[in-house]
């Protein structure tokens, strides 16, 4: 190792303090929105689905501006199946408050230790299984803010910590430039499918005698310009009204048992809620079992989760992380055609909230879930096969180039957590930027 490295207690240059214990029936939709280990969404952190507490109970805080969010503030998750996922707070409007049971990380010394080192340092595998190996609690994991800072960090001189965080943080931006772009596809894409596909302009815009605007003559004469009466209520002729549970084959994932799992990097993963939201960690669980072809998943598989915290875990998802085996509770979408995927993927994300409702109209200690038979009595509305065809010449470029981002992202932060020992120990030289 260099001269210059040196290994200290996290402790020794920052502390991790928990958020305020705000009460759960101080909590709704209204108010000042709270971050609560459910945001922690790695590498950042969700300002969307938040909670909120009243304006009045911020202000009778003593202190309270100790509990205060900003732009790239470190927030570690300190309890529950998440134990040591880490996130930065995204630049946002809006005033946001720290909740129990996060930690964020102050530093102590400026001049001892760069804070945006210190994040990289952290979010790296070894540390995050670390953290989560430290947890402890018989009804859940729990971790505390001593624990976290007596982790052993390496140290190097305060310039050299600034070099490989520069370095690392072009690859960071990427990232991020990656995840807003998505952002802005998934946007365009489902302003579309709804423009299409439930608000049915162009069909409106032909019964009117007009020209849809945005269409070329070829793709405005596939849109029908009259209704049929359906069970869903007026849908363009010749368009169907059929149950969501037919617009693709959806196949449950496998129930494993502790005899199943082996040691990790043997056989497959097994892919669970957990893993759909951050991939394939050290606390995934492997096995060698036979499974289904229907319960083997691969790049580009449409997934969708059908129980669990209904806000939280149901959704639709674009399984990134390679070869692995479905767990239950979650369905292996498989659709005909790659243009029926498309619209597929899309009607799900759209009937997410009515999906998300449908379970929590049956959840039971915090857990909801839809089912086969919820799915059969939902209908939608099935277009024409030269509309799907023309919807996915506009889609299909969009949807590619999403997934594409998506996996030079995860490139990307495996490049990242591959080059930060190998830029510590002075494998991979940083001339001139810290001596």
């Amino acid at each position: 190792m260099e001269p210059d490295f040196s290994v200290a207690r996290l402790g020794d240059v920052a502390e991790v303090r928990s958020g305020f214990a705000f009460k759960s029936s101080d909590m709704g939709k209204f108010g000042v929105p709270l971050i609560k280990i459910k945001n922690i969404m790695p590498p950042t952190v969700d300002v969307q689905d938040v909670e909120r507490v009243p304006e009045e109970t911020i202000k009778s805080i003593p202190k309270v501006e100790r509990y205060k969010l900003e732009h790239r503030d470190i927030l570690i998750a300190m309890t529950g199946a998440t134990v040591g996922k880490i996130g930065r707070f995204p630049k946002t409007e809006g005033t946001f408050y720290l909740n129990q049971r996060v930690g964020k990380v102050y530093l102590k010394d400026a001049g001892a230790a760069d804070y945006d080192f210190i994040y990289y340092v952290l979010v790296q595998p070894h540390y995050v299984e670390q953290m989560f190996g430290l947890a402890d609690g018989s009804a859940q994991a729990n971790i505390s803010g001593s624990q976290i800072e007596h982790l052993k960090i390496p140290l190097p001189h305060l310039s050299k910590q600034r070099s490989i965080a520069h370095i690392l943080g072009t690859l960071d931006d990427k990232v991020e430039l990656n995840r807003q772009m998505n952002a802005t596809l998934e946007v365009m894409a489902r302003a579309l499918f709804k423009s299409w596909f439930v608000d049915f302009d162009p069909v409106r815009t032909k019964l009117d005698g007009r020209q849809p605007p945005g269409l070329g003559p070829e793709t405005a004469t596939l849109f029908p310009a009259s209704f049929n009466d359906s069970p869903l209520g007026p849908i363009p002729q010749g368009w169907e009204a059929i149950p969501l549970y037919d617009t693709a084959t959806f196949i449950n994932g496998a129930i494993f048992k502790n005899e199943d799992f082996c040691i990790s990097g043997e056989g497959l993963p097994i892919v669970k809620i957990a893993e759909l939201k951050d991939g394939i960690s050290a606390q995934t669980k492997w096995s060698s079992r036979q499974a289904d072809p229907g319960q083997l998943i691969d790049m580009g598989d449409l997934l969708y989760s059908w129980s669990g915290s209904p806000d939280t875990s149901l959704d639709t998802f674009l399984w990134s992380n390679g070869p692995g085996l479905l767990n239950q509770h979650i369905f292996k979408v498989i659709a005909p055609t790659t243009t029926q995927k498309h619209f597929v993927y899309y009607l799900l994300k759209y009937l997410r909230p009515i999906l998300v409702e449908t379970a929590r109209n049956k959840q039971t200690t915090g857990l909801g879930h839809v089912t086969v038979a919820d799915m059969k009595r939902l209908l939608v509305c099935l277009p024409s096969k030269e509309v799907l065809v023309a919807f996915d010449r506009i889609i299909g470029p969009i949807f590619n180039k999403a997934f594409a981002n998506t996996l030079e992202s995860q490139m990307l932060v495996t490049l990242r957590d591959t080059l930060l020992p190998k830029l510590m120990t002075g494998e991979i030289a940083i001339e001139g930027r810290y001596e």
